[in-house]
Formats: structure tokens, sequence, C-alpha cells
């Protein structure tokens, strides 16, 4: 093999120097794999239960008949939500409330069980926090279920008393049953949804800070810029030299997360293992260039960062995961079209949770390759201009010396 210091400018040279950053430079290793696994690491151990269940409520049973005891043993049963408390007034929920320690209050008012069987309506009270809206939909979802299940047998009971036979009065109850199928996630497991398009989205953040901060240690200069040309043998070896070897790590990073969402987490791969591949890896290599041209077109490096931070942090907001894009405003939605982990995700959720078949799964594929090339090309003519306008400095400059 050819030795280190003979080896002809190009490709695999440019190549190979990255590796040897990584051993002068352990920031950029730590930036590259240690940060990203943590992280994914950090967020798959927050999300490891898959589904939040049994949270405390409080309950304020001012009834005390055997009804309310009911209605109390159902919610307490329920997969959702758990009577931790019960209380004596409106204030001391409030304020269980308001610190945290339960979700929410079931109020059962005075004279309940009366009430029902004697035809009236008697409303049971549910109060909670809309700040917190997993938590407070969650709770929410557990008492709907409860109460009117208790409701529903009563009034099965009492019609049933009066001889009107079970069928007919479970046909009375309910003339026009409505059959539910949920078709993509029937647990509501949020490691498959939120943790899936969480990790993307913190490698995305990493992706194009490490590259702003990669490609900035050679533009910092015109000299160390001219280096890494020379030493490709030309501006299209040195830039695909330069930028390969943390795309191989990437993918890496990457696959491990998945290893543990669909080995570990038990997260459905119903599509293409092959088309998921092809989406990650355009969604690594534009999100790639993204940090490139941030170090081309900011000086000095620290700015490139700095934006390029600010540019990829909030883009989960924009992805359309925790709020519908469809229901965003104008600069939100553009926003979000123009993020690679916004058409990387909608891959990413066909060819796992939904199984969409390939004839429409293309879409944010293409969509991502077309921001691949076009990244790929402002970067070259970004290149191609820093190197005119240096070549005319260094005219200038000898022009003066004469």
């Amino acid at each position: 093999m050819t030795p280190r210091g003979r080896m002809h400018p190009g490709f695999i040279l440019v190549f190979t120097r990255e590796f040897h950053w990584f051993r002068r430079r352990p920031f950029l290793l730590f930036l590259t794999t240690v940060l990203p696994l943590l992280l994914m690491g950090l967020l798959a151990a927050v999300f490891s239960a898959g589904l939040a269940t049994r949270l405390p409520i409080a309950v304020l049973d001012q009834d005390g008949t055997d009804l309310s005891r009911q209605i109390i043993r159902m919610v307490d049963a329920s997969q959702d939500t758990s009577v931790a408390l019960a209380v004596s007034d409106l204030a001391e929920g409030r304020q269980l409330i308001l610190s945290g320690e339960v979700h929410g209050l079931l109020m059962l008012p005075r004279n309940l069980e009366r009430d029902v069987l004697s035809g009236r309506r008697p409303e049971v009270v549910f109060f909670y926090n809309t700040q917190t809206m997993t938590t407070g939909n969650l709770v929410v979802r557990g008492v709907n279920a409860a109460v009117p299940t208790v409701a529903a047998g009563i009034r099965l009971s009492l019609r049933t008393a009066q001889g009107e036979p079970v069928d007919a009065a479970q046909a009375a109850l309910a003339p026009v049953p409505v059959q539910v199928n949920p078709l993509f996630n029937p647990t509501l497991n949020y490691a498959h949804f939120l943790l899936a398009a969480l990790m993307p989205s913190v490698l995305q953040v990493v992706i194009i800070t490490t590259m702003a901060y990669s490609l900035g240690l050679d533009v910092e200069s015109r000299h160390r810029l001219r280096i890494l040309r020379r030493l490709g043998g030309g501006l299209g070896p040195a830039l695909a030299g330069k930028i390969l070897p943390y795309t191989l790590i990437f993918l890496a990073v990457l696959g491990i997360a998945d290893l543990v969402l669909f080995d570990f987490l038990d997260m459905p791969l119903r599509g293409n293992r092959w088309l998921l591949l092809m989406a990650g890896t355009l969604f690594i290599l534009a999100s790639q260039f993204i940090g490139v041209l941030l170090a081309l077109f900011l000086r000095p490096m620290a700015s490139a960062i700095s934006i390029g931070s600010l540019l990829a942090a909030p883009a989960f907001g924009f992805m359309g995961i925790g709020f519908p894009r469809i229901g965003m405003n104008d600069f939100a939605y553009y926003y979000g079209q123009m993020i690679p982990g916004t058409w990387y995700l909608m891959a990413r959720i066909d060819q796992t949770i939904r199984g969409t078949p390939l004839d429409l799964s293309w879409k944010p594929i293409l969509v991502l390759l077309f921001l691949v090339v076009l990244l790929a090309s402002v970067t070259v003519l970004r290149l191609e201009a820093i190197r005119s306008r240096n070549r005319r400095e260094a005219s200038a400059l000898r022009e003066a010396t004469r």
C-alpha cells in the first residue's frame, strides 16, 4: 500500500484525512458519534414505556353511594387513569392539579344515584389541566370511557327491569353503533411515532452543526481551502472526500437508533427497508449540504454553527408530528417544506407504521433527491465563486508588487 506521505491527490487522500482529524480533534469525534448517541439513548429511555398509563387523578365524592363508588372503581380500572387521592373540596383538588401531584379531578355530585334512578340526568364533572396536552388528553380519555360505560349499564338495567328484552334494550341504547378501527398505531405507542420522529430531528441538528464546524475548519482562511482542493486533485473529489466520511458515520448512528426502535421497542417495519435506507441517505446528505453552505457563506465559523442550530433546532415543530401541517400558517408550512427532516419523516412513517405501497411512497424520496441536487449545485457554485475571487485577488496582488 502507498504510504500516506506518497499518496496521490484525489478522493482517497481527502477521505483518509478526515478520519485522521478525528484523532487530532476529539471534539469532532464527540460531536459526530458520542453526542447524538447519548441524546438518542436519553430519548429512548424516556419513551421506553411507549404509552403513559395509570396517570393519577383525585376524586371528590359528594354522593357516597353504591353508584358513585362503582364509577370510581371503573375509572380506577381504566388503563389511562388511577384514582390516587380523595379530596374533601374543590379547592384541595385544584391545588393538587396545580402542583402536578394529580392530572385531574373527578367530581361526583350529591344525590347522583337518586337522580339517575329517577330518570334525571345529573352531571359528573371532570377538571383537568389543558396546558399538559398529552397527560390531559389521556386522563380525559380514561374518564370518558369509564363513566359512559357505567351510565349505559344503568340504563340497560332500568329498561330490562321494566320487562324490555335485553336485545331490544341494547338496540335502543345504541341505535346506530359505530365500529372504530385504528389502522396504523392502535396502541397509541409514543415510541412508534414521537420517539421515531425525535431521533431524526436530533440527528438533523447534529449533522448541520457538525458539517458547519468541519468545513469551517477549512474555510476559515483561503490558504486551508486551497490545500483541500489540491489534496483532492480538484473541486469534485475534494468535496466528496470531505463529506462522505461523515455520511457513513451518520448512517451508522441512524442505523443504531433504528436498531433500538425496531428490535427493542418493537416498532413495526411494514414497508420497504431499502426505500427507508434510501430516504435516510438522502436526508443525511441534504442536511450535510445545509451545514456546508452555512460554512461557505457565513464567517466566522461560530456564526455558521449558531445559525445552523437556530434553523434546525425548532424544526421538529414544523414537521407535522405534534401539530398537523395543514393547520399551520403559511410561514410554518413553507418552512416545514424546506426542511429535509419533514420529507424524511414522511417517508419514514410511510415505510414503518403505515406500510404505504411503493407507488405512493416516491414523493418524499424525490423531494429529498431534489434537495440534495439543488444544495450540492449551490455548494459547487459557491466554491467556484470563492475560487474565482481568490484568483482575482492573487492576480491583483502580483500586479501591485511588480
